[in-house]
């Protein structure tokens, strides 16, 4: 099981669901009605999505003898940051939330189709239906993609 996240990387990855939340919102063409919805989807997969690179960053370097600690701290501007330190304490790398949240969800500035195609079923939809909705946006192909090319790319580095 996920340690849980502490509050301060808690509180900036609802607000990078915020964030997301109202492109949501924009591309979704959601009524009003719909906001609140939009607002849980925004930070659910905001925090799913980064929660669930952080171990696996750390399992996989691991594995590859390449050990890396994972975990979310701000950049300058109080923004999400996926940094990547070695276990003697050197910056590895940083990844800004919101990189990998676009690379995840949107391509050429729209949400990938099959992303779009869930969360409009769950925007309309029953709870139970959302819920499946994301859970499956967050297994779709170009979440995976996205993924795997930051954990590849951080191997290389």
């Amino acid at each position: 099981m996920t340690p849980p996240l502490p509050d301060e990387a808690r509180a900036l990855l609802i607000d990078e669901g915020d964030r997301l939340a109202r492109r949501l919102a924009q591309q979704l063409h959601a009524p009003l009605e719909r906001q609140d919805r939009l607002t849980l989807y925004g930070r659910s997969l905001a925090l799913n999505l980064v929660q669930a690179l952080l171990p696996t960053v750390e399992q996989i370097t691991w594995r590859m003898d390449r050990p890396l600690s994972a975990h979310v701290t701000s950049d300058l501007r109080g923004r999400a940051v996926v940094q990547t330190v070695t276990f003697d304490g050197e910056l590895h790398s940083n990844l800004p939330a919101d990189d990998l949240i676009e690379t995840a969800l949107f391509g050429r500035g729209q949400l990938h189709p099959k992303i779009r195609e869930e969360l409009l079923g769950a925007l309309h939809g029953s709870e139970h239906a959302a819920t499946r909705a994301l859970v499956a946006c967050l297994k779709s192909k170009p979440v995976l993609d996205a993924t795997q090319r930051y954990l590849q790319g951080l191997l290389r580095t």
